[in-house]
């Protein structure tokens, strides 16, 4: 069990180093000054491969946590409020995933219609989210 948590905490926090970098990528695309197209094809390309990169790097890292719940059964039982708490997380985060992706079809497609100072915000979901899901592994507060 403890090689499946290992793993699982190498491939979250491998998501989340994406998660993390990709909105500062769309900081940098929504600041592109018109006709600067090689600077804009150049952050989507980057954009379009760190997206491929951290979802493959979420599969694993789901399936891993999938393993430890279900076939090693943390998180069950009473008392085991915070796995709950921890998977609408997980949940908030998966959205989080999908919405870069709709943002990065918007950015590729010419509708972007956010600024720099928006995506800075935007950015900062995720730090929120790895807090507040770290805090409820480590300290099981219900």
């Amino acid at each position: 069990m403890l090689w499946v948590k290992a793993f699982h905490i190498i491939f979250v926090a491998s998501w989340f180093a994406g998660l993390f970098y990709l909105p500062r990528i769309f900081v940098n695309l929504a600041l592109v000054a018109p006709g600067s197209e090689a600077e804009r094809a150049r952050l989507l390309l980057m954009a379009r491969k760190l997206l491929r990169f951290m979802t493959l790097l979420a599969v694993p890292a789901l399936g891993l946590g999938l393993w430890l719940w279900i076939g090693y059964g943390i998180g069950w039982g009473p008392g085991n409020g915070w796995m709950h708490a921890k998977l609408l997380v997980v949940l908030l985060l998966l959205a989080y995933h999908g919405y870069c992706t709709v943002l990065l079809r918007a950015f590729e497609l010419g509708r972007n219609r956010r600024s720099h100072v928006w995506y800075r915000w935007f950015n900062e979901a995720p730090v929120l989210l790895l807090v507040a899901g770290v805090l409820l592994v480590v300290l099981k507060p219900f």
